[in-house]
């Protein structure tokens, strides 16, 4: 897609910040491909750009899903491309920023037609354990076993699943959008020790910002709305079952390993140019993904 530029990475990198003042000097426009920040009503818990991001460049597919909608990648994709048409219409450049994979490459690779959810096989591979999905997976196809989250039961089944109604792999089914270069973009990422005290502090942030009672004022949410890392805790401190100290020690535990898995992804699954930004200071970043944005948006001669 001309006049697209992609900026990703894991959580709490610091995607947001760089990617607003980049668009500011682009005169762009932001996409989020984050699975949660899409949702209204855990600004907090989600980590959402603040109103002062907000204000200085225009947001899309963040604070807008009702937390009763399920997402999936077909829809964010939908989503995604109505709003990226509406931008070039305007004639401005877009900027997508996040670091869900899954909803990256729908962007990047486009996705397949695959077949709806089945009731009767869903329940039986519900039966299984993960190891055994994860087994049957790579029998059927090994590419996908490859590259999924074999932690992830609800990915598992679905790709099960699919393989089964199918058929097919697919892997065999999903390929690039023919024609045109590949997508140009950056993947953020700092040393590891200095992203995982980043989640820690962000985590304890939040309490202090007063997620507990954010979550507390929205009662039960749907279940893709439902995966919010911290959402589950959250909920078990509220009824008791955990305290405010081991809450946020298991938040900040699952979101570290949350952030492992996205860099192994961003390592395997693109060609986005890396960006160390524990070796590189925030003005330097911002000027040299602007300079990179404004390379892969000029016209080839």
């Amino acid at each position: 897609m001309a006049g697209v530029f992609y900026i990703a990475g894991p959580t709490a990198v610091g995607k947001s910040e760089i990617a607003a003042e980049v668009a500011a000097e682009l005169g762009g426009e932001i996409v989020s491909a984050d699975a949660f920040q899409i949702y209204a009503g855990l600004p907090i818990l989600t980590a959402q750009p603040g109103p002062a991001l907000r204000a200085r460049v225009r947001h899309h597919l963040v604070d807008e899903l009702s937390l009763g909608e399920v997402l999936d990648a077909q829809k964010f994709l939908l989503a995604a491309q109505e709003r990226l048409v509406a931008i070039a219409a305007r004639g401005k450049v877009a900027l997508i920023v996040g670091g869900s994979g899954l909803y990256l490459r729908a962007l990047t690779d486009g996705l397949s037609i695959l077949p709806p959810a089945h009731s009767g096989l869903r329940a039986r591979l519900e039966q299984c354990s993960e190891e055994e999905l994860f087994v049957r997976l790579a029998r059927l196809d090994s590419a996908t076993a490859r590259r999924i989250d074999r932690r992830n039961k609800r990915r598992l089944i679905r790709a099960v699943e699919v393989c089964l109604l199918s058929g097919r792999p697919i892997s065999e089914a999903r390929q690039r959008p023919p024609g045109g270069a590949a997508p140009a973009g950056v993947f953020l990422f700092r040393e590891r020790a200095e992203l995982y005290e980043r989640i820690n502090v962000r985590v304890e942030k939040m309490f202090t910002d007063g997620v507990v009672e954010e979550v507390r004022a929205l009662g039960e949410v749907g279940a893709t709305a439902g995966q919010t890392l911290g959402w589950r805790q959250i909920r078990a401190l509220l009824a008791g079952e955990l305290s405010e100290v081991d809450c946020i020690a298991s938040i900040q535990q699952s979101t570290r390993r949350y952030a492992k898995r996205q860099l192994t992804w961003f390592q395997r699954q693109t060609n986005f140019e890396p960006l160390n930004l524990s070796r590189t200071s925030s003005a330097e970043a911002i000027a040299s993904i602007a300079r990179k944005a404004r390379l892969s948006f000029a016209p080839e001669r």
